[in-house]
């Protein structure tokens, strides 16, 4: 079992181990099941043992300072990393080079952390499963007939398959929270603009991040994903005091029938709020605060598709006006701002990030895609709706496990937090995953 990002930091630290050790341990473990799985599909093991040894030549010279020392990882493919290429799954950006790190990459490696390689991607980060012409298709170590989500899903396949115990992704419709929920992980949306992005841009460019767009940690341990949102965020993170589950204020957001979701997951959330219940928390399914749903999805994929696409929009459909653009840029503080009175009177939301768990891998075009919820074909688009939830009002959101379904696929849910709160959205995910995990 791959220890945790920090106690392999603290073994390091300890003497116990080294940081060439353990690179060779995570390379032995990608060389050894990733041909199966497709995940590491940018390898740089022979720079990552130069890192590894610079960190054990600086141990011995006494410094032992970084909160991942030695520790072995991979970053998502469409971070830069000087000397690597970047091409989001384009064949032709698949000579694209790096010159320099993202900014993200440096903060990893300042504080220790050894970077094996980049994990797999969809063309254009814009689809919830992992498969492009360049790399090939990533599948999900935990059923290899099911996705592993997107588009971070070749960094939660590495993270599910025990490769490394920590990764960077980033998320615009769901691209870090559906792989964790897919994979039985945990992984964090932060606060839109807590986290800078810059070395995360399509290839070959350069400049502003893209809007909705976040970056953020993936991890198989909720200390580690704390300690890279600690690590990577921009300024420092407002956090809870330490509550019991029974202190906690939560709302149990029910999404049906305007969005389809299976049974399993529906049940899961209500089996979390009664365990809530049962610790003395306060648990609502319903309130007058909850926004216009309808209108807030309707006004995110107005927004998403030309952020995506970056204004170069698909044949037949016109990119939005400015003054069109201004109105989305209203629409989103309108919804941030009733989203703030909803969490004076609670401490989360609890809400589906997807409609189902893991599904087959399927490559008709997301647009046209169906799942299959409970035997009942619904449009794959139309459960768009579910990771907007957080990201059009720029929200933090933590995809916790919080069960198995009948087909012994994990039940991943986003809890849901206040603007700049995300340690808040943390902690409640980890009293749910307790409650409901039992660790």
């Amino acid at each position: 079992m791959t220890r945790t990002a920090l106690a392999s930091a603290a073994a390091i630290r300890a003497g116990e181990t080294s940081a060439l050790a353990e690179a060779e341990a995570a390379i032995a473990r990608i060389e050894r099941d990733d041909g199966a799985i497709n995940a590491v599909v940018v390898r740089d093991f022979a720079r990552a043992l130069e890192q590894a040894r610079a960190v054990d030549a600086r141990i011995a010279a006494g410094d032992t300072g970084g909160v991942l020392l030695g520790v072995p990882m991979t970053v998502k493919e469409s971070f830069d990393v000087a000397g690597l290429p970047t091409c989001w799954g384009y064949p032709e950006h698949a000579d694209f080079i790096a010159s320099e790190d993202a900014v993200a990459v440096r903060r990893l490696k300042r504080a220790g952390a050894v970077i094996l390689g980049k994990t797999n991607v969809p063309v254009a980060l814009a689809d919830l499963q992992t498969n492009n012409p360049v790399y090939g298709r990533t599948r999900n170590p935990l059923n290899p007939e099911r996705v592993p989500g997107g588009s971070s899903g070749g960094a939660a396949a590495a993270l599910a398959a025990g490769y490394v115990p920590v990764e960077i992704g980033s998320d615009i419709g769901g691209s870090i929270r559906i792989p964790a929920a897919f994979c039985g992980l945990w992984g964090h949306k932060p606060t839109y603009g807590a986290l800078l992005s810059t070395g995360h841009n399509f290839p070959r460019t350069s400049g502003s991040g893209v809007a909705l767009n976040v970056i953020g940690p993936l991890a198989r341990d909720p200390d580690d994903l704390e300690a890279l949102l600690d690590l990577l965020a921009d300024a420092p993170l407002a956090r809870p005091a330490p509550r019991a589950p029974g202190e906690w204020r939560v709302l149990l957001l029910e999404v049906r029938p305007h969005v389809a979701v299976q049974a399993s997951i529906a049940d899961a959330i209500e089996a979390t709020g009664r365990a809530f219940e049962a610790a003395g928390a306060k648990v609502d399914r319903t309130s007058d605060l909850i926004p216009d749903l309808a209108t807030q999805t309707a006004l995110y994929m107005r927004m998403l598709l030309p952020a995506l696409t970056r204004g170069k929009m698909p044949e037949g459909m016109q990119p939005p006006s400015l003054i069109d653009w201004f109105g989305l840029i209203d629409g989103q503080t309108q919804f941030r701002t009733a989203w703030n009175r909803l969490f004076e009177h609670y401490d989360a939301v609890i809400a589906p990030i997807w409609g189902t768990t893991a599904y087959p891998h399927d490559d008709t075009p997301l647009g046209q895609r169906l799942l299959i919820v409970d035997g009942e074909p619904t449009p794959a688009g139309a459960q768009m709706a579910l990771p907007g939830l957080a990201t059009f009002p720029m929200l933090p959101a933590t995809s916790v496990r919080i069960g198995t379904d009948p087909d012994g696929l994990p039940i991943g849910v986003q809890v849901i937090a206040d603007y700049n709160r995300d340690f808040t959205a943390i902690a409640v995910a980890r009293a749910a995953h307790q409650l409901m995990m039992g660790k």
